[in-house]
């Protein structure tokens, strides 16, 4: 009985409601939420649960090279058991407060490699038909996808900063990680330094994209160096919540329900389709909206 007590519920290994998909809080997190509990008992860090994910993924996008739907569903199953470690990750640093600058940076190579995989697998089981031109189809869509994957992180970041604050964010900013990055040496941490570098790269593209947003972050910073007052936090919240589900849809699930259809017919081409057109046409409208009210914001922080 004690032990039950002290056992965390999974509503505690939540990022926020907010920000969960259907399929994440009815089928990932529970199953997620178990094998933090069995990582926990075992003493295993978050960021070896990542390592091990990265592992799984890059075995199931193998997979996906082979014409076999036989080996293309083993596959399916291996990526849907990387991604459960994905959300057991997150969950088991939040169940144990081990939360980390350096697990957040794994948890986003772990969705770069997954899909970089994926992109080859594909591009070379379709090369004997297809010829170089898979190739520029691949490219340009991974390089769409680099937009689309990191834009909805950014802006659940931002949600979930509004909604809990700078504890139950991760939001971060080029000039903070530029700081860190300067204290890490090249010659004792190098791998570090590395991740660090490319995480900034990856901040800056994000804040890029978002000159609205950005004036909108240094007005308050200025204004409420503290604390974000409450009336800005329940607007920001209200006009932010709708986004929410696009984000969602431009990280993972979506796209291995359209990945999985298309090895099914067996005409994986169409993957790359359906990102370039429908994922590219929610990220713009994404994008659009979010720029749009956060200029609204920075002109009542002008009149304030």
């Amino acid at each position: 009985m004690e032990d039950t007590k002290k056992k965390p519920s999974i509503e505690s290994t939540l990022k926020s409601l907010d920000t969960e998909e259907f399929i994440d809080i009815h089928f990932y997190r529970p199953i997620g939420y178990r094998w933090a509990l069995l990582f926990n008992k075992l003493h295993v860090s978050p960021n070896v649960v990542t390592i091990a994910g990265i592992i799984i993924s890059i075995a199931a996008g193998i997979c996906f090279y082979y014409s076999s739907l036989k080996i293309n569903i083993l596959g399916m199953f291996l990526l849907i058991w990387a991604n459960t470690y994905d959300s057991a990750d997150g969950q088991l640093a939040r169940m144990t407060g081990k939360k980390t600058e350096l697990g957040r940076m794994l948890d986003g190579l772990c969705g770069i490699i997954c899909f970089t995989v994926i992109y080859f697998a594909i591009s070379f089981r379709l090369y004997p038909t297809w010829g170089f031109w898979i190739w520029i189809l691949a490219v340009t869509t991974g390089f769409f996808h680099g937009k689309q994957a990191g834009m909805a992180d950014y802006y659940r970041n931002i949600h979930l900063f509004f909604l809990k604050g700078k504890a139950g964010s991760e939001l971060s900013d080029c000039a903070s990680l530029k700081e860190k990055h300067l204290k890490i040496s090249w010659k004792e941490d190098f791998l570090n330094k590395i991740i660090y570098s490319y995480y900034i790269s990856y901040t800056k593209e994000q804040e890029s994209w978002t000159p609205n947003f950005q004036r909108m972050m240094q007005q308050i910073r200025e204004k409420y160096p503290a604390e974000v007052p409450e009336w800005l936090r329940v607007s920001f919240r209200e006009k932010s919540l709708p986004l929410m589900k696009y984000t969602n849809m431009l990280t993972f699930n979506t796209r291995v329900i359209a990945l999985f259809i298309v090895l099914f017919i067996n005409l994986p081409w169409i993957y790359f389709v359906f990102e370039l057109t429908v994922l590219n046409a929610m990220l713009i409208y994404m994008v659009i909206r979010h720029e749009r009210f956060c200029k609204d914001f920075n002109e009542q922080l002008l009149t304030e």
